[in-house]
């Protein structure tokens, strides 16, 4: 074969610290840029090794082809023989804010009642979750098409004045919303291997767009390449190294992983005022924020390229 391995991409800014890293290795591989492809399914696979970095979020950019395309590609290459991580059962989790609240539910793991609807009249028939509640994209992604609403008639008036909020996959989801502490914000977890990397608390100052990469969300504020249009804040988001994270939530986001086929992802929860840790988004395309891991005392992109040399040796 030609490479040994080939990442799947559609959001370049984000891989430029992995493709740096790849580099430095003399790792020989392929960038299959997903915004502008085409395939061949009868084709041999170019790799024996291909890693799936596709976004849920790639239509917030005009890239909405991105996704199905990745998602036939990866069907493709695992039915010829080729091995994808992150492949298309993690890719389909990702892309599914309620099959990831089944799989919390079947795992036991606390979460916010969900409810997916493509009407909003049957959603508010069944909704149980009090008011209010977060609107969200049954395909979420960079926090985009968010909204905290305070009453059905909120939700009403916003789907008639808004109907692009339905695009891309014409669902979307009421959830049950928890207050969280603004100092302390959320934490999410990094895993590679199915194991953790490092955690680290965001503190968002309002914003639902959390996305951890250095390109969307800048140290100290700044341009970025993946603003979500409907949030302009005073204060940028914020991360911070969090190196007590409780032992407990490493072992769920660790159950996460393994249940629902993901090699590397980020795993997000919130500490409810009851104490109670409430997960709420598993994130297949983990983008890695390397300040982080510097104050643990490491390159976080290094440590995926130690994983994929691994994997590569596997066979």
């Amino acid at each position: 074969m030609e490479y040994d391995l080939v990442v799947l991409f559609e959001h370049p800014e984000w891989q430029k610290p992995l493709w740096a890293a790849l580099d430095r290795r003399g790792v020989r591989y392929s960038a299959f840029d997903l915004k502008r492809a085409a395939f061949d399914p009868d084709a041999a696979p170019a790799a024996p090794l291909y890693f799936n970095q596709a976004s849920p979020s790639a239509y917030v950019r005009g890239n909405t082809r991105a996704v199905p395309l990745a998602l036939s590609l990866m069907r493709s290459l695992e039915t010829g023989g080729a091995r994808v991580l992150n492949g298309s059962r993690a890719f389909l989790l990702e892309l599914s804010k309620s099959a990831q609240a089944a799989l919390l539910g079947k795992l036991g793991i606390p979460h916010p009642r969900s409810l997916a609807f493509n009407e909003p009249d049957s959603a508010l028939e069944q909704w149980t979750g009090g008011w209010p509640a977060l609107l969200k994209p049954e395909q979420g992604g960079s926090g985009a098409r968010m909204y905290l609403l305070h009453s059905p008639e909120e939700l009403r008036q916003l789907l008639l004045e808004q109907p692009s909020l339905w695009l891309p996959d014409n669902l979307l989801l009421l959830q049950e919303y928890f207050p969280v502490d603004a100092a302390r914000g959320i934490v999410r977890m990094e895993f590679l291997g199915g194991k953790l990397l490092y955690a680290m608390r965001v503190v968002s100052h309002g914003a639902f767009n959390l996305c951890p990469s250095e390109a969307c969300n800048p140290e100290g504020g700044g341009d970025a390449h993946c603003p979500v249009p409907e949030q302009a804040l005073a204060q940028p988001v914020e991360f911070f190294p969090y190196a007590t994270v409780p032992t407990a939530a490493v072992a769920m986001g660790e159950k996460i992983m393994a249940s629902g086929g993901l090699d590397v992802g980020g795993i997000e929860y919130l500490e409810a005022a009851d104490g109670r840790l409430i997960f709420y988004d598993v994130n297949a395309n983990s983008n890695l924020r390397a300040p982080i891991g510097q104050a643990f005392g490491f390159d976080p992109f290094e440590r995926v390229v130690d994983y994929l040399t691994a994997e590569i040796a596997r066979g």
